[in-house]
């Protein structure tokens, strides 16, 4: 039997003008953590969807079930869901988001107009031995789950309110660790790809991808047209609803309105 979605992470269409923004959320998580992001979005004139990636926001097992290509194809299906009803689209993605978002904008090159890619890893985080791919989906065969991190995931959290609202599945499945892996591999090589603008967002209290992680994509970003770093304080790793996300929201929206004028900075 199928799961169903877990209640308050469904995902999310809001329709307003000709320009779109498809919000893609992290691993492990929902669409909860992009919607107030788009609302505020959506509230300003702008067409928002909030994508659920394959395997995430029902139960576990589904994850573990999901490869790569099953969330780059999620991705898929929302962008031609989205071109449906506007003219250009802007991809905005949180940590796997953001890694999807800037690999995606590759393949859709026609309507897309720029990229936010906010507290994206360049890298496997705690990854210090630089395991292969095919060793951790070995591993994963015997250990199927890890802990999210050493510490409560709440210690990170600025926003304890939001934190207390916060789903995301509570371990990681190891064989999921393996195809994120793999696609941080697959953006890694399409980053001289992306000639589009990009916005680049990170909190500097990020204890779970290090600040480090946004200068490598910055700097594998050689052909963008345009690039900005945008570093923020007083927040952890889910900037879209800890307590830095207005500072995050009016930033990603003076990045869509300067893009649509043709401007050179945030």
């Amino acid at each position: 039997m199928k799961a169903q979605i877990i209640p308050t992470t469904e995902p999310f269409f809001f329709p307003g003008g000709r320009t779109g923004v498809l919000l893609i959320h992290g691993f492990t998580g929902t669409p909860k953590e992009m919607r107030w992001m788009g609302e505020y979005l959506n509230q300003q004139g702008l067409t928002c969807l909030g994508i659920r990636l394959d395997g995430h926001a029902t139960d576990i097992e589904d994850m573990r079930r999901s490869r790569w290509t099953d969330w780059t194809a999620s991705v898929g299906d929302g962008f031609h869901l989205l071109s449906g009803s506007v003219d250009r689209i802007f991809l905005i993605g949180l940590s796997m988001g953001g890694v999807l978002s800037l690999l995606m904008s590759t393949r859709f090159v026609e309507r897309i107009a720029g990229v936010v890619a906010m507290s994206t890893p360049y890298s496997l985080p705690r990854d210090p031995r630089n395991y292969p791919v095919w060793f951790i989906k070995l591993y994963g065969k015997i250990v199927k789950y890890a802990p999210r991190s050493g510490t409560d995931p709440g210690v990170s959290w600025v926003d304890k309110d939001a934190f207390a609202s916060h789903v995301s599945y509570p371990r990681n499945p190891m064989g999921s660790v393996a195809e994120l892996k793999a696609l941080l591999y697959e953006m890694q090589s399409a980053l001289p790809e992306v000639r589009w603008p990009v916005l680049l967002i990170h909190s500097r209290n990020d204890p779970t991808v290090l600040p480090e992680n946004m200068e490598k994509i910055f700097a594998g970003l050689v052909n963008a047209s345009d690039k900005t770093k945008l570093y923020v304080t007083g927040s952890g790793h889910v900037v879209t609803r800890d307590a830095v996300r207005q500072q995050v929201f009016e930033a990603a929206l003076n990045f869509i309105h300067r893009v649509e004028q043709g401007g050179e900075s945030v």
